[in-house]
């Protein structure tokens, strides 16, 4: 049975992490080299990295981020923010990322997945999802959250994966920043017909929080930001609570 991974997110915007509610009114949270380095001294299975600004001010992601923290971090890095091609990838693997997540690049030409995963291979290449509930369906959205699409989640989330998408990291915009749980309904769903790892983004405020997302959300790997960036929740302490809990943890 695979292992369940915990994994630290890290909101990066102008070279410092940010944090919010519903993907708004950010406050900075430190240095991203930093964080990550104590992340990964604490326990991380993998550190995550998005650089929510990029593709809404069309720039590259932050190369020289990526490079001092593969320098002090030796767990798994991935990182995503402004990745539209091929050069964008193979620039970031080569500074030190062993994963790319790709959003808003794969939303406007889907063919990116396939050309990545072909070219790369599948388990370098995430595809990122940010969806939010209308009417009882969920829809994407684009641009760091700022841009509503056509596309339902479920659908786009199946088509990401036969294009040869290797994990989605499936980020609820209803929850985010507000502490009340993972979307397990829409992990449920989504983990029904999903082959590939589906890591739950968005909600935890406790403990339990990444219990349900396991158990009720059938989710491969839990991300988290604030309770972590702000002391409220250890990695060590969502671990032993788990491990108490009988789920199968990494160490």
């Amino acid at each position: 049975m695979v292992k369940i991974r915990i994994i630290p997110c890290l909101d990066v915007k102008n070279g410092r992490v940010v944090k919010g509610i519903n993907f708004l009114n950010l406050i900075d949270a430190g240095d991203p080299v930093e964080q990550a380095k104590h992340y990964s001294d604490n326990g991380a299975d993998e550190i995550c990295f998005l650089d929510i600004s990029a593709s809404l001010e069309n720039r590259d992601t932050m190369i020289n981020v990526v490079k001092k923290t593969a320098n002090e971090v030796f767990i798994p890095l991935t990182v995503g923010g402004g990745i539209s091609s091929i050069e964008n990838i193979q620039a970031l693997l080569k500074a030190g990322a062993d994963k790319v997540s790709i959003n808003s690049a794969a939303i406007k030409n889907p063919n990116i997945i396939k050309k990545a995963s072909e070219y790369f291979g599948n388990q370098c290449i995430v595809v990122a999802v940010d969806a939010k509930k209308h009417n009882n369906d969920w829809f994407v959205y684009s641009h760091g959250g700022t841009k509503k699409t056509d596309l339902h989640a479920l659908s786009w989330i199946e088509k990401a994966q036969k294009l040869g998408a290797g994990e989605i990291l499936l980020t609820s915009m209803d929850k985010d920043g507000t502490k009340s749980g993972f979307d397990n309904e829409l992990l449920n769903k989504v983990s029904e017909f999903l082959k590939i790892p589906v890591i739950a983004s968005g909600g935890v405020g406790a403990l339990d929080h990444f219990y349900d997302g396991i158990v009720k959300g059938k989710a491969d790997a839990l991300l988290a930001a604030s309770v972590f960036h702000f002391n409220e929740i250890s990695i060590k302490e969502v671990k032993k609570y788990l491990k108490d809990k009988n789920i199968n943890i990494r160490d």
